[in-house]
């Protein structure tokens, strides 16, 4: 196995023989070794600038563009690499590791919009946001709404209707990453002729037609990456930039939005994870205790700490790897277009909860590991093992979080999928019929009486 190189010299962290080469094709293995080149030359010194000033990584992701990685998964009659989810993977994980944790994420919600576009591509979607992404041009997802937090999927604060041929779209959001940095947002609001929280719409909207406030972004990790509030105040879009029909914004979640999300994320996470434990193989083999002859990396506890490091995040990293391997066979590798109504990413849509959660929960215990593995070393902002821990505890809390998941799961096992009830149109018959037995005959009136009066009332205004 090939030695893996930091510029002209080894690299100082994990060699080649840690990572889990065989799930990438030779050409994926190619593409990898140009990003690690990238993060040594350029995107590494660049996250610390990032870090310490508030910057977006503009300069990251056009370095990204300039050798194709924007428009990675389209196809190469569109201007792409014509890859898979695996090579998306492979992506997120190295920029993660060995570059900027905010260019990584810039750069899956970025793949995120692409892809969603990607989905139901037209000819006037393609040559207006498709074919011009090599040259840098930089699109985000804007899905979250300040009303449902998380529940992005319920987007209260969002309309749309008819206008002039086209639409005019409004949309308030929560978090957007790249906003009012991004060239073209892909925007999920409630349909023109809205019947429910499951009729949604997605649209694009160029960068000048959206508020943001960049400059209020100031947190904890991720401190480029510029995910703070946005504004689409009410307007005009051309007909040609709605994607899919009208109503489709559900399905194009399951199947798009959601998948690629919950990859690239956790790759995220998976190469943050491993990019603590490069630095603190770094500094262990090199600090040594001169009275007596050993190196930090010599003594049991700090080997169980690596050890058991390595090992999990390996578990995560091939988790990973195998859900993307499942959804490129059941696309042909990336290649399969699905008319609405067809589905092939979705179904593999709840194991993609489960690599996200367990790649966030993993990434906050191998980064606080590490940090102890290096001592009082470890805080001093050098070292750079401080950013890769707060830069790590944003994957607990990015939704869907991970209280969101790890219920979604184990409801789903118990009670079965249908329970999930993402549009709360079912109520709990069991507890429902508990608080009954608690009422007496009187209380029983009393809320009959207030039921009757709000059909009578729901019945009028619907008649009106």
């Amino acid at each position: 196995m090939a030695e893996k190189m930091w510029g002209s010299e080894p690299f100082w962290g994990l060699g080649s023989d840690w990572d889990p080469d065989w799930v990438l094709t030779p050409k994926q293995q190619e593409l990898r070794d140009l990003l690690i080149e990238l993060c040594e030359q350029e995107m590494r010194t660049n996250a610390k600038e990032s870090d310490d000033t508030l910057l977006f990584p503009r300069k990251n992701l056009e370095l990204l563009g300039r050798h194709g990685f924007l428009a990675l998964t389209v196809p190469e009659e569109y201007g792409g690499l014509g890859q898979d989810h695996v090579a998306y993977a492979m992506t997120c994980e190295t920029i993660a590791r060995y570059g900027c944790a905010s260019t990584a994420m810039c750069y899956v919600m970025h793949c995120g919009a692409v892809n969603a576009i990607m989905l139901r591509p037209t000819e006037a979607l393609i040559e207006k946001f498709i074919r011009p992404l090599n040259s840098g041009k930089i699109g985000t997802l804007s899905y979250s709404d300040p009303e449902t937090g998380s529940h992005f999927w319920y987007p209260i604060s969002s309309g749309a209707q008819k206008s002039n041929g086209g639409y005019k779209v409004r949309k308030k959001a929560s978090w957007t990453t790249s906003g009012g940095f991004a060239d073209f947002y892909v925007i999920q609001t409630t349909s023109p002729d809205f019947s429910g929280y499951d009729d949604l719409s997605v649209f694009v909207v160029d960068g000048d037609q959206v508020e943001a406030n960049p400059g209020k972004w100031d947190a904890l990790g991720l401190r480029g990456n510029q995910s703070g509030a946005l504004e689409v105040p009410d307007v005009e879009i051309p007909g040609d930039q709605i994607v899919g029909p009208e109503g489709d914004g559900a399905a194009s979640n399951d199947e798009s939005v959601d998948p690629w999300f919950l990859i690239g994320s956790s790759s995220v996470w998976n190469g943050l994870a491993m990019g603590a434990i490069d630095i603190a193989k770094r500094q262990t083999t090199r600090k040594k205790h001169v009275d007596v002859g050993l190196r930090v990396a010599d003594y049991p506890t700090i080997q169980d700490y690596v050890g058991e490091a390595v090992m999990d995040t390996n578990a995560c990293r091939m988790f990973t790897y195998s859900v993307a391997q499942a959804m490129d066979n059941a696309t042909d590798h990336n290649t399969r277009r699905l008319s609405p109504g067809e589905f092939a990413r979705a179904n593999y849509l709840h194991w993609s909860w489960q690599i996200k959660f367990e790649a966030a929960k993993n990434t906050a215990h191998v980064v606080d590991k590490m940090l102890h593995a290096c001592g009082g070393s470890g805080y001093k902002r050098d070292m750079e093992m401080e950013r890769y821990l707060r830069d790590a505890k944003a994957g607990w809390v990015m939704g869907p979080t991970n209280e969101v998941l790890r219920q979604f799961v184990g409801k789903a096992v118990l009670l079965g999928f249908d329970s999930l009830d993402y549009w709360n149109q079912t109520y709990n018959r069991r507890a429902v019929e508990n608080e009954l037995k608690k009422l007496d005959a009187q209380g029983k009136k009393e809320l009959a009486e207030q039921l009757l009066a709000e059909v009578e009332k729901e019945s009028t205004v619907g008649a009106a």
